[in-house]
């Protein structure tokens, strides 16, 4: 048997009531986890905007606009989430141009004190404006710079740039990456909670790549003292030209090189000692390659001495080599203590110095000659050659023994 309850009215609506503060209490509870992640992006002192943003929630539909921040230390990411590296901070007023959004996360032009990194080896420099780099290669990637990654770990791509594009230089090389300015198309990203639009959408401007030439004289208007120490760098630019277009064992950069340093740590000259260090590099490139040139230089001219020195060996050799025509040998004739078989008489013959060149002695019917008026004059000996071990020479067999003093030996 079933006991119907009838509860008074009042009594109903007290549990009714009851339960939606519970309930209330328990979604308190379940959204305290999301609120602490959603601060994760941001400083701890940050206060959460007053009211509901519904900026954050139709922005998407708005498409580029300007917004505002509405939080301070408010982290710029490489990508759209917590995961991926920050580049810097935004702070409550601060205005960003607004791409699109996506999950939560605005897309926005990078603001001031924001680069990129690009591979050095794709990126040449123009010397006419050292501020200016030309793409040299297809698909080059430019990656979102972060004071605190390494460039060679910041992995979040931003844009590929293909060949003769132009990049503007921050004046910083590191790890083998140029420090640029962030070219067309890369964009960074920060949380849609801290970001209220405060204007109607407007066509978002890209930052400027390619930097102008400058000129003296037509330059953006520069702090006091800039303007000067500009114009002292195009004289000092000149006179790097000029040099450079002297005779390498001319060119001379000494001073020049004083100048710029001088220039490129003036921490008040600004665009003129960014300038002056790329410059100053450049000369430390064309004084490298004069001093690979004047050790070529050096080089062939000491290989052309060492050939001119054969060659006058070699000719001063063939001068004292005479035409021995008909003789065996020629020098000059010399007696000898040293006797052939049988005691037969020989001779030595003498070169120029004195030095015994051979030995003779007579052959045949020749035995019978006496060369006693010959001794101390210069002869020619017809015979056959022959070595001699015991005197470890040459012995010439002579048949004859012919005077040629003052005579032509042919």
């Amino acid at each position: 048997m079933r006991t119907r309850v009838n509860l008074p009215g009042r009594m109903m609506r007290r549990i009714l009531s009851g339960r939606w503060v519970l309930i209330g209490l328990l979604a308190v509870v379940l959204a305290l986890p999301c609120a602490a992640s959603a601060q994760n992006d941001v400083n701890l002192s940050t206060e959460p905007p007053a009211t509901a943003l519904p900026g954050a929630a139709t922005v998407g539909s708005m498409g580029p606009h300007v917004a505002e921040l509405t939080g301070n230390d408010v982290y710029i990411r490489s990508g759209p989430g917590t995961n991926f590296y920050h580049c810097g901070k935004l702070y409550q007023g601060d205005r960003v141009q607004v791409v699109k959004t996506e999950h939560g996360w605005t897309c926005i032009v990078p603001p001031p004190g924001c680069f990129s990194w690009i591979p050095m080896q794709y990126v040449s420099i123009n010397l006419d404006n050292p501020t200016m780099g030309i793409v040299t290669g297809d698909d080059v990637k430019v990656y979102a710079g972060s004071d605190y990654v390494e460039p060679m770990h910041s992995t979040s791509k931003q844009v590929s740039l293909n060949r003769r594009a132009t990049v503007k230089l921050l004046s910083e090389e590191k790890d083998d990456y140029y420090k640029i300015a962030p070219p067309e198309g890369a964009y960074l990203w920060v949380s849609s909670q801290f970001v209220q639009s405060v204007q109607s959408p407007v066509r978002v401007q890209p930052v400027e790549v390619e930097a102008p030439v400058p000129q003296p004289g037509v330059t953006e208007p520069q702090p006091a003292g800039q303007s000067d120490l500009l114009d002292t760098y195009y004289s000092l630019s000149k006179l790097v030209k000029a040099e450079q277009a002297k005779p390498i064992d001319e060119q001379n950069y000494e001073e020049l090189k004083k100048k710029l340093q001088e220039l490129s740590e003036n921490k008040e000259a600004g665009k003129a000692a960014r300038y002056a260090e790329f410059t100053l590099k450049q000369v430390e490139r064309f004084e490298l390659a004069c001093t690979v040139a004047k050790e070529i230089e050096l080089q062939s001219k000491e290989l052309e001495k060492v050939t001119e020195q054969i060659d006058e060996a070699r000719t001063t050799r063939l001068a004292q080599i005479e035409n021995l025509g008909k003789f065996a040998v020629i020098g000059k004739l010399a007696s000898s203590s040293v006797y052939g078989s049988g005691q037969m008489k020989r001779y030595r013959v003498l070169d120029d110095s004195g030095k015994t060149v051979c030995y003779i002695e007579p052959s045949g019917a020749a035995a019978a000659t006496d060369l006693s008026q010959l001794i101390g004059k210069k002869v020619g000996i017809v015979g056959k050659i022959r070595p001699h071990e015991a005197t470890a020479r040459a012995l010439v067999e002579f048949t004859e023994v012919v005077a040629i003093e003052g005579d032509d030996p042919s």
